[in-house]
């Protein structure tokens, strides 16, 4: 047997326990972490908000416009091909645009936490649609959304004990004037009220609100990079750079400083296993390729606000690298 024989002969079993590795690490317990992150099994979603939308109605807070025109915050929709119901899809880039907008709070820098969690219920969506190895990727996500409107579930049900009346009716959020549960109401509410509660430890694990919106945050970066590689041309030859490309290079900037070696080894087979890109454009709900830069890159330009708002307020706090 030659040396490329033996290569291959220990290299295939090596390569399945990495994958095999790497997709346990989704359901296994995490050290010094409670309840979500501590289950054998994977973690339930508590749908604690329900998203209502049925037709696709894009909101413009923030001074989101239309028509290529540039609204307050800076954020430019350009000349785009409607954004339709996809038929027969679960994803639908028409209701994360909405949620996306949504999120944006109009008087300040803010992101609303509702909506914000909303746009990853759709992404998730997307996630799962491109196969069932990257469907365990997505259950992370979930674990981090539940855990999250776990909390804001908790907090509510403080509020209306304490207050049967204010907790019926809403409070006043300091940071935005929002109606709501004041601690989870928006990115910069849960950080302040985390940080003043003493839920958040800069040397530790803790189960709190930013430690996982961090981790969503980073996916989100990851899903951004995807998707605007997405929307670029092809090069001088006319060849465009597969989904498994585009998703490696995302990966490298905004997860794997973040990930120990196996998983980083490991993850190389996801993206191997990553379907074309006609699947990616379906998925999209794009039929043309000339559709394709104006429609992704506008949902990246409003995807990339609700990363710089979020990206500044922890930023602020020094909670980029929380443990």
């Amino acid at each position: 047997m030659g040396i490329n024989g033996r290569l291959q002969r220990y290299l295939l079993p090596a390569s399945i326990t990495a994958l095999l590795l790497f997709l346990s690490s989704f359901w296994l317990p995490q050290i010094a972490m409670r309840d979500c992150e501590t289950s054998w099994h994977p973690c339930l979603s508590f749908n604690f908000y329900l998203p209502t939308l049925e037709s696709p109605v894009i909101p413009h807070p923030g001074g989101v416009q239309s028509g290529g025109q540039q609204g307050e915050r800076g954020v430019v929709l350009s000349s785009v091909p409607p954004l339709q119901v996809c038929q027969g899809q679960q994803f639908q880039v028409w209701r994360l645009m909405s949620h996306l907008t949504s999120s944006m709070a109009t008087h300040s820098d803010d992101v609303l936490m509702e909506h914000y969690l909303y746009s990853w219920d759709e992404l998730i969506k997307f996630m799962e649609s491109l196969g069932p190895l990257v469907s365990f990727f997505s259950q992370k996500v979930k674990d981090k959304i539940a855990v999250i409107r776990e909390l804001a579930q908790q907090e509510k049900e403080a509020l209306e004990k304490r207050s049967p009346v204010e907790g019926h009716s809403g409070l006043q959020t300091r940071a935005s004037g929002l109606q709501g549960p004041a601690a989870y109401s928006s990115v910069r509410s849960m950080v302040e009220s985390e940080l003043q509660r003493g839920l958040v430890n800069f040397s530790v694990r803790t189960r709190s609100g930013c430690r996982n919106l961090l981790r969503l945050h980073r996916s989100l970066l990851w899903i951004l990079l995807l998707l605007q590689g997405l929307g670029e041309g092809p090069d001088a030859q006319g060849v465009y750079r597969t989904p498994g490309e585009l998703c490696r290079d995302a990966y490298t900037v905004a997860l794997a400083p973040h990930h120990p070696w196996l998983i980083r080894s490991a993850a190389e087979l996801v993206f191997v296993a990553l379907p074309d890109r006609r699947v990616f454009l379906d998925i999209v709900c794009v039929r043309k390729e000339e559709e394709v830069g104006p429609v992704l890159n506008i949902v990246v330009d409003v995807m990339r606000e609700v990363y710089t708002r979020t990206q500044s307020i922890l930023e602020e706090h020094n909670m980029i690298e929380l443990p």
